[in-house]
């Protein structure tokens, strides 16, 4: 099964890309992840990649789709894959497509739209805390990292106000994805509100799976 999970900033996608891949045994492709993965192998896509991050710049789409490439080459994926976090543009999209169906024989089955409210997402993401050290985030008043006791940070974009500028740019460019996969008849939306568990058996039942499989 092969799934591309999207939605703005705080709908969850990361925590339902995680359950997706437990229900199914498919790894969970967090471009996040990958990047600052290559960066501290110091592989050549990671040497590339880490001054334009450094610099707060967006790492081009062909290191990107590169990284894809090199992850989905790997044996795990053979029976399927969860991508979070990409594409965010039209360009990358097709890029993406060209890579799954021309080079590596594939395409998605599936294309989950995490649906939530403005307001909400603003209501989770305002005042969360980040470490320092590996930029996890924790709820609002957390003050030290569980994992190693730093003393976490807010940054300037988890304030309210930027919260809701980040979430509106989102939605602006998320727009024209969501219509790309529409017409390639992949997308299921779904209600990003509720519990993990609730939410996770909507993403389920939108993929013809049984809600047994999220209690399994």
């Amino acid at each position: 099964m092969n799934l591309l999970i999207y939605g703005p900033p705080g709908s969850g996608k990361g925590t339902q890309a995680e359950l997706l891949h437990q229900a199914f045994d498919i790894p969970h492709i967090s471009t996040g992840d990958i990047l600052r993965g290559e960066v501290g192998a110091g592989t050549e896509l990671g040497l590339k990649a880490q001054p334009i991050m450094a610099a707060g710049g967006y790492v081009p789409d062909d290191i990107m789709i590169g990284i894809i490439r090199n992850r989905l080459q790997q044996g795990d994926s053979a029976k399927g894959f969860v991508i979070d976090g990409f594409p965010r543009t039209i360009p990358q999209a097709e890029a993406l497509d060209s890579l799954l169906n021309k080079e590596l024989g594939r395409r998605f089955d599936r294309a989950i739209y995490l649906n939530v409210e403005t307001p909400e997402l603003v209501r989770r993401l305002a005042g969360r805390m980040t470490c320092p050290a590996d930029q996890k985030t924790y709820p609002p008043g957390t003050e030290r990292c569980p994992l190693d006791g730093a003393r976490l940070i807010q940054r300037e974009d988890d304030k309210p106000e930027a919260v809701k500028k980040r979430i509106e740019v989102y939605l602006e460019k998320t727009l024209p994805l969501l219509d790309y996969y529409q017409r390639q008849g992949l997308v299921s939306e779904v209600d990003g509100v509720g519990t993990i568990l609730e939410i996770h058996k909507r993403v389920l039942a939108a993929l013809g799976q049984s809600a047994e499989v999220a209690e399994s």
